[in-house]
């Protein structure tokens, strides 16, 4: 093999090379802006789900405050609405997790 032909097999080597890194460069790309994306979306859930969390908080103590002037009904009442509460925060917990 003359050296013309060895240094024209190094640079398509090279060549080659250059485009494989490049199509790994792209889709490097593309799953770190699905990746950002996704990030985007669970920061959002979680900030709405604090919000929520600290409504919920707020609820609670309102609750506590006013406890002792409940009937027997509305104490049921109140315990299955925060039941239902908690579920719900779980749930969303849950999503956030996966």
């Amino acid at each position: 093999m003359s050296e013309d032909n060895q240094v024209e097999a190094q640079i398509l080597r090279i060549q080659d090379k250059l485009q494989q890194l490049l199509r790994q460069r792209d889709l490097l790309l593309k799953e770190n802006g699905k990746l950002r994306e996704e990030l985007r979306k669970i920061q959002e859930g979680q900030a709405g789900e604090g919000k929520r969390l600290e409504q919920l908080r707020q609820q609670v103590e309102v609750l506590r405050v006013t406890k002792t002037v409940m009937s027997e009904g509305e104490k049921r009442e109140l315990e299955k609405r925060l039941g239902q509460y908690i579920r719900e925060i779980d749930r969303c917990i849950a999503l956030l997790g996966e």
